[in-house]
């Protein structure tokens, strides 16, 4: 068993000394700056393995190659982003990267409501609050359907919360929302979610 840390890369605000210090020997990290769908070029790759090592540790995990959503729904260029992802694949083994985790989750794959939720002690931490995601989709996003899923009284505490949220914290959630996590997909804006969620609408569990 290793230690590892997850590492955005060089604009992390958390250094590859930090996670030393904690005892990590290990990195887990991804080529965020690449987008979505095209392949990790070799270079990117051992220049990142570089970085890593710099620091005193090593690549341990590759987390993740953003899997491109025309592989999920089957749809459009499909088998040349497989294709891409294979190379993808070639090219971190190749370098020593043998360890793989990949999302697989339509749009957003993980998304949160806060990304610097203060604890007592003073650290930040990632937090999810299930009435803020109801408020966001419920009248934020105002998503067809979603009052289905929510019963009167997980809507009237989803209206309550917003209500105690001033514009530029709405703005917030929503930004937050929408973000997902960094290099696990797309930058996508609140006009876009729904018609990015509208290409699952007849994908059922059994497609």
């Amino acid at each position: 068993m290793e230690q590892t840390w997850r590492w955005y890369g060089p604009k992390d605000n958390v250094s590859l000394s930090d996670a030393r210090q904690a005892g990590a020997t290990g990195i887990v990290t991804a080529l965020h700056h690449i987008p979505t769908g095209t392949v990790w070029p070799e270079a990117d790759v051992l220049q990142r393995k570089a970085e890593v090592e710099a620091g005193g540790l090593r690549w341990s995990v590759a987390e993740s190659i953003p899997v491109h959503e025309s592989i999920k729904t089957q749809s459009g260029n499909y088998r040349q982003y497989i294709e891409n992802y294979q190379q993808s694949i070639r090219n971190l083994a190749s370098a020593g990267v043998q360890t793989l985790c990949y999302n697989f989750m339509p749009v957003l794959d993980a998304t949160r409501t806060d990304h610097h939720y203060a604890l007592p002690n003073g650290a930040l931490a990632l937090d999810f609050n299930a009435k803020a995601l109801a408020a966001f989709e419920l009248f934020l996003l105002k998503r067809p359907g979603a009052e289905a899923i929510y019963t009167i009284a997980q809507q009237e505490k989803a209206k309550a919360y917003l209500n105690t949220l001033s514009s530029h914290e709405q703005q917030k959630l929503i930004t937050t929302i929408v973000a997902g996590f960094p290099g696990v997909g797309e930058d996508y804006k609140l006009e876009d979610m729904q018609a990015v969620l509208d290409t699952y609408k007849d994908i059922d569990a059994a497609t």
